[in-house]
């Protein structure tokens, strides 16, 4: 990929940066100081205990740099949501996860008025003539969902749209002008821009596919499947006790299923559930805990197909390749 080495950049694209940033600083919209080495974001990301590749480092460094939201998609279990509450983490900040569904509307995922206290206020007011209207359509009676409470914050949040192609394909119009302008229109209020740009991740399994308007709107990257190099590293970042031959083992079996024809390949929790079990049990050799091995399953295969496409043949097949 060349050097990794990036200038400081204010948004502005004015004035230059001060000299000694803290590294991987991410700081407020206002005055945000660009990370300096695609390393930084690495090790930012490291110290909770996500393992970032080159590729996903640059992503995330380039959606901060241009403030533009980043599209994360891949199959389900390689880690795309941890992506959003490592960054948070990372930043000090709040995380608002807008989890998506078929059927998710405006109402659950923008706003909604607080219907039951609007007809409070009106009874109430009976005696004294009444409520203005313009008194029953204010903040007072709004109910932020997680779009709109992500752009009314002081403190730049990490707002995560997460599985948006579970939601139906007329849901992604609502994104559209968040995406784009970080503004919200309420037709009785009038259009709400966002007080500090958040930073937008949105994660997609493939389940159907998403719209041109909104791709146009993000950045993107694939993320798949990790290497073996890449997590032995998660492993031992999540679980420095396990190590050695077992570490090797696990991940080595883990892989080789992988590849087997199965319905719902592990993921990472999946592996990292597995080797908790197998470290609680005083596993210390696969090869030899071919019963514990066997019993331990259950924290990596989610379908009775599967559960039956791996009996004890084909574990101890797959165990000698990596022994």
């Amino acid at each position: 990929m060349g050097s990794d080495r990036l200038l400081p950049v204010r948004p502005d694209g004015g004035g230059s940066a001060p000299s000694e940033p803290p590294p991987g600083y991410l700081g407020p919209d206002e005055d945000r100081i660009l990370v300096l080495t695609l390393k930084d974001v690495q090790k930012g990301l490291a110290a909770q205990g996500y393992v970032a590749d080159d590729r996903l480092a640059m992503a995330l460094h380039l959606a901060q740099q241009l403030g533009r939201p980043l599209l994360l998609e891949g199959p389900a279990g390689v880690g795309k949501t941890d992506v959003a509450k490592a960054v948070a983490a990372w930043r000090d900040t709040r995380l608002i996860r807008l989890q998506c569904y078929e059927g998710l509307d405006a109402s659950h995922a923008i706003y909604e008025w607080n219907y039951q206290r609007q007809l409070l206020a009106i009874r109430a007011s009976e005696a004294q003539g009444g409520v203005a209207e313009a008194q029953l359509f204010s903040d007072e009676f709004l109910l932020k969902r997680p779009l709109l409470e992500a752009i009314s914050e002081t403190k730049p949040p990490v707002l995560l749209i997460d599985e948006i192609d579970r939601a139906d394909e007329e849901f992604e119009a609502y994104l559209l002008e968040i995406l784009s302008d970080f503004q919200i229109t309420i037709p009785e209020l009038g259009t709400v821009q966002a007080r500090v740009r958040p930073v937008v991740i949105l994660t997609a399994n493939g389940t159907r596919d998403l719209s041109d308007a909104l791709r146009r709107r993000c950045l993107y990257s694939f993320l798949d499947y990790p290497s073996r190099e890449t997590e032995q590293a998660i492993l031992r970042a999540r679980l420095p006790e396990i190590e050695g031959i077992l570490a090797r083992q696990i991940i080595g079996v883990v892989q080789a299923l992988r590849q087997e024809d199965l319905e719902k390949k592990p993921g990472i929790a999946e592996m990292l559930d597995w080797a908790a079990a197998l470290s609680g049990l005083g596993v210390n050799d696969l090869a030899k805990s071919r019963e514990d091995v066997q019993a331990t399953l259950v924290c990596l295969l989610k379908t009775a197909a599967d559960y039956n496409a791996a009996p004890p043949e084909v574990m101890d097949r797959l165990i000698g390749k990596v022994a």
